[in-house]
């Protein structure tokens, strides 16, 4: 397979702000897909950069440890070259900010905490073209199984109105609904339990509809304009409208399911799509259909100050992705958890050059 048309090879010194990265933290991002990978390779995305290729820099990763920030550099420009990503349509790349919150919760039902967040259904399936009944939305990736064959799962309105009651999927219970749709949204969260406990639930399926954000509605009903719409300004509008609150959550028809996993370095974000746990502000979520996970992407936003106060120019590693991240010049940069890391996830909509390093092996395919 050879590169795509929208890579276009650079050079390290074409990359703004690239002598004046931590690679030291990039490269410890990267080590975790090093050792990942041993037992289950990452699925090559349909740009071209072949996940075998990596092979001679996750050998090196897993067997080295750069002392300083200097070998860190010398490593990645060792075995990769960097290529631009062009957006499809010509203009500038796009980032925006997600992160993993964290909240209270109870693990009963109480009059306070009465918002529940759901395991996974004995009777969702996942479909694909082999199991997809004629005349099935081919978007949809999971259904409920049914004597008579899969049929759409419920959707959001109707999961909160009880289509799922008695069935015994509650793992924990919030006391605000904005919260636990924001859960959803980010797939992710750290549950401070009413008992001392710390656990953390993360994404295990869907209900499969379409994700339809609440701040677009907002947007297009006339209640937010769109350059203010931010995870901010959309609380905001829900605290003031407590009444309109399902009306705008419902059209949003996708339903988040969860699983527990552990904390075992509070340091680190949740166990995300390429299998690793997210590293703050050096994990990216990309369109996996398009990229391969692992592949580190120099981002350059110089718009984007939130979270150091400087302009955006870090190395990033390609380690989750989601339904709203489409196109080749698209990414999700993970903030971190709890609130502090919400205030600089909620913020970020911002243009971004993106430069994926591809290895070595493959650099000579790309266009210049």
């Amino acid at each position: 397979m050879s590169l795509s048309p929208l890579l276009v090879g650079k050079s390290f010194e074409d990359l703004p702000g690239w002598g004046d990265d931590d690679h030291l933290a990039a490269f410890a991002a990267f080590r975790r897909s090093a050792f990942h990978v041993l037992t289950k390779p990452y699925r090559t995305g349909s740009l071209g950069v072949d996940f075998n290729a990596f092979a001679d820099a996750y050998t090196e990763a897993r067997t080295v440890s750069p002392a300083n920030r200097s070998l860190a550099r010398a490593f990645f420009e060792r075995h990769f070259s960097p290529v631009h990503v062009r957006a499809e349509n010509g203009g500038a790349g796009l980032v925006t900010g997600f992160y993993e919150p964290e909240i209270e919760a109870s693990p009963v039902q109480t009059r306070h905490f009465c918002v529940p967040l759901l395991s996974r259904p004995a009777d969702l399936v996942d479909i694909d073209d082999a199991n997809r009944p004629h005349g099935m939305d081919p978007y949809l990736a999971f259904a409920r199984q049914t004597p008579d064959g899969p049929v759409e799962y419920p959707d959001r309105g109707e999961i909160e109105c009880g289509a799922l009651a008695g069935k015994g999927l509650e793992i924990a219970w919030l006391a605000d609904k904005v919260d636990a749709f924001f859960i959803h949204v980010q797939g992710a969260a750290r549950l401070n339990m009413t008992d001392g406990r710390l656990r953390r639930v993360t994404y295990a399926a869907k209900s499969g509809q379409r994700f339809t954000g609440p701040g677009k509605i907002l947007s297009e009903i006339g209640e937010i304009p769109l350059e203010k719409v931010t995870m901010q300004s959309i609380r905001a509008w829900f605290k003031a409208h407590p009444g309109r609150v399902d009306e705008i959550l419902w059209r949003n028809r996708s339903y988040i399911f969860f699983r527990e996993a552990d904390v075992d370095d509070a340091t680190l974000g949740p166990i995300a799509a390429a299998k690793v746990p997210l590293t703050p502000g050096r994990s990216i979520a990309v369109d996996r259909l398009l990229h391969t996970f692992g592949t580190p992407f120099h981002i350059d936003a110089p718009s984007l100050t939130a979270f150091d106060g400087k302009p955006f120019r870090r190395l990033m590693i390609a380690q989750d992705t989601g339904s709203a991240i489409t196109g080749p010049a698209r990414g999700d940069l993970f903030a971190g958890s709890g609130d502090a890391a919400g205030e600089i996830a909620g913020v970020v909509r911002n243009a971004a050059d993106f430069h994926a390093l591809v290895p070595r092996a493959l650099a000579s395919g790309s266009n210049r």
